[in-house]
């Protein structure tokens, strides 16, 4: 028995960012796991109802927008919590595993997620691991999927919102028409994105031509 743990949404300016992990015996894994991002939406769905069937546990944890754009916080630090957060769901003492590492340094950043855990745990970190290691690529589509269904309800709130990213032109432009609507960014921003700083800045040089 092993875990595996990855991220989802720590690239875009919208919404929240997920980890999830997975513990069990990567036999048991469906056929096909791997990295979510070449994986169509409708297998990514039913290989996570597979996987959450076929694991020993599954832990998944969120990290709002809140706590990105907090003070004193960096995305590296917080790809740590979510990861420890999602592994301590179904840590325990004695169990190996692989993360997906979200540092340059693959093994501070595993030394860091094994430290913020509520078990002892054997991490090893690795970068693309959800390439590599079945356990991570199935933690990864269970992120990817929480991502998918956060997304799909900021849609049913706000519009079609696109997919969060800022290479996204409907994103770029849902967030430059709410700011000219409302005047300000929508709870979903990541204001901290240098990405909201172009609308604001935009919105207001539209403003200052209207004189």
């Amino acid at each position: 028995m092993r875990f595996g743990v990855d991220e989802a949404g720590k690239g875009p300016v919208l919404g929240s960012m997920f980890a999830a992990a997975v513990r069990a015996d990567p036999e048991v894994l469906p056929d096909g796991v791997g990295d979510s991002k070449g994986i169509r939406p409708e297998r990514r769905e039913r290989l996570a109802g597979e996987i959450r069937e076929s694991a020993d546990a599954v832990g998944v944890a969120e990290i709002p927008v809140e706590r990105i754009d907090a003070d004193g916080t960096d995305m590296n630090t917080l790809t740590v919590d979510a990861q420890a957060e999602a592994l301590s769901v179904v840590a325990r003492d004695g169990l190996p595993g692989t993360v997906d590492a979200g540092d340059t340094d693959a093994a501070r950043f595993g030394r860091r997620v094994a430290d913020a855990v509520n078990a002892d745990v054997t991490v090893t970190a690795e970068h693309g691991a959800d390439e590599t290691d079945p356990l991570v690529g199935a933690a990864s589509i269970i992120a990817k999927v929480a991502r998918d269904e956060h997304v799909a309800a900021l849609a049913e709130e706000y519009g079609d919102v696109g997919s969060g990213y800022p290479s996204d032109p409907t994103t770029r432009a849902f967030l430059a028409d709410y700011v000219d609507r409302h005047g300000e960014l929508p709870a979903c921003a990541r204001r901290s994105w240098s990405t909201c700083d172009d609308v604001l800045a935009a919105a207001e040089q539209a403003s200052l031509g209207d004189f």
